[in-house]
């Protein structure tokens, strides 16, 4: 069973509530209307309620099981303004001036999680990742013991001999262009975190490089995954994760046995990792783009991490699986994962 799969069995016995800003879209009511049929919880489309109807129709879609809300209309946008206002970054605005920023459907749908009246996010599919990202950044706080705020990105192959039967963990592919070997630690033990948490397994982290444990290599970019390697196993003694780390590595040596074996490469992560960190935005973001469009492979968000709430900030040219895809692992990351995997299923 694949990891979307099996986390929507799990859903139906633990439902969330999923907001998505970009309501009025095509994909996005789409996405929605099969969370809802699968009984995976409560979808809400924030955006305009007459739009959303229009799409619906012309999509043949019943919003049945569907949540719509209209933020100018919302009985919420009084006491969300008033809470904006009372954040310390914001406590110089007027009433008005918050009010404006409570009516934008992305910090709408963010006070809506920050309060507890929905359970995750996801956005991005019409907005640059820019604006997307900037309610999400300014107001959720970040996870305990984390100074980073990245993405990671879930890749399902069919060919199960890789990673954990087919399902890779890859970050970041979304946010930092250029991650300092700190940086770059914090990524590593986020997406490991988050990936024990949606599988139950244990996160094998491989740090990636285009060279694996070279001795002769001294370029500054080497050196910054080796040193990240390093800062990243030294965190992972804070977190109760049981995971493993190795690098720098490539990626052959990482996910194929016969690559490490002839790289005379051993431990518990090499040809073997199901967790790539990748040592810049340009090789991960190319590296997801490139097996998503030529293989057809299932990559679903980005996700992001490093924060305390489960937000996804999905591509613009997403699909509607993908979307889907992307609010089942947000959905199931607000499951507290001794319901989600309690110790007698």
């Amino acid at each position: 069973m694949s990891l979307i799969s099996n986390l929507s069995v799990r859903l139906q016995n633990h439902p969330k509530r999923v907001v998505f800003p970009e309501g009025t879209d095509s994909r996005i009511i789409q996405a929605a209307r099969q969370f809802a049929t699968r009984r995976l919880g409560v979808p809400i489309l924030v955006g305009d309620r007459t739009r959303i109807k229009i799409n619906a129709t012309r999509l043949g879609i019943k919003l049945d099981g569907i949540r719509i809300i209209e933020p100018a209309r919302a009985a919420e946008l009084e006491e969300y303004t008033r809470l904006f206002r009372g954040m310390q970054r914001f406590n110089s605005l007027n009433e008005v001036e918050a009010a404006d920023y409570v009516l934008s459907p992305n910090y709408f749908a963010s006070m809506m999680v920050l309060t507890g009246a929905a359970d995750a996010m996801v956005c991005g599919a019409t907005q640059v990742p820019t604006n997307a990202l900037r309610a999400i950044f300014q107001l959720f706080p970040r996870q305990k013991g984390v100074e980073t705020i990245s993405s990671m990105q879930i890749m399902e192959m069919e060919e199960s001999r890789f990673g954990l039967e087919g399902t890779i963990f890859m970050s970041d592919c979304a946010v930092i262009p250029n991650p300092t070997a700190e940086q770059l630690a914090d990524i590593a033990i986020t997406t490991a975190i988050l990936c024990h948490h949606l599988t139950n397994e244990a996160p094998r982290v491989a740090m990636l490089s285009y060279t694996s444990k070279s001795i002769s290599s001294r370029f500054e970019s080497v050196e910054k995954v080796r040193t990240a390697t390093a800062l990243a196993k030294e965190k992972a003694r804070n977190f109760d994760v049981p995971v493993e780390i190795d690098g720098e590595l490539q990626v052959d040596a990482a996910l194929d046995p016969f690559a490490a074996e002839i790289k005379e490469l051993k431990g518990p992560v090499a040809g073997c990792a199901n967790v790539l960190v990748f040592p810049d935005l340009n090789s991960g973001n190319i590296a997801s783009k490139l097996t998503q469009l030529v293989a057809d492979v299932p990559v679903y968000g980005p996700i992001l991490t490093g924060l305390a709430k489960p937000v996804a900030e999905i591509s613009r040219g997403a699909s509607a699986r993908d979307i889907l895809g992307a609010a089942i692992v947000v959905a199931a990351q607000a499951v507290d994962r001794r319901y989600l995997y309690p110790v007698d299923a």
